[in-house]
């Protein structure tokens, strides 16, 4: 029917969080704290759109990020004004690849990563 949700574990949960929720601009719908396994869980939404599980653990084994490894590529988010976007997080402090061209679709796009190192990327509507 449709993605439910995306879980992602940061190494750093204030990090993380600061970093999902400050800097790319998702909302909090709940956050809670669950003593029995020293883990936060954060909820995080697009608007009325649920999209994110966010955990801490405490030492969270590493994994490859690079986009060309086996497993999750990376996390696309869409925006209108692809320019606008990454002027944006630029000014916020993170480091973003050119923008480059889909060349299927004609449309914008680039490059970022989050505190751990997963490729975040934002696509032209």
């Amino acid at each position: 029917m449709k993605i439910h949700h995306i879980a992602i574990i940061g190494s750093d949960y204030e990090i993380s969080k600061k970093f999902y929720t400050e800097i790319i601009g998702l909302q909090i719908v709940r956050e809670v704290y669950r003593e029995e396994r020293l883990s936060y869980k954060l909820d995080l939404a697009i608007g009325d759109h649920y999209v994110i599980e966010l955990f801490s653990f405490p030492n969270p084994p590493a994994r490859p990020s690079r986009p060309e490894a086996c497993g999750l590529r990376h996390l696309a988010f869409s925006v209108e004004n692809v320019t606008e976007k990454r002027n944006e997080l630029i000014g916020k402090g993170l480091d973003c690849e050119e923008i480059r061209i889909d060349e299927f679709t004609g449309k914008e796009f680039f490059f970022t990563q989050d505190p751990d190192r997963l490729p975040i990327e934002f696509y032209e509507m």
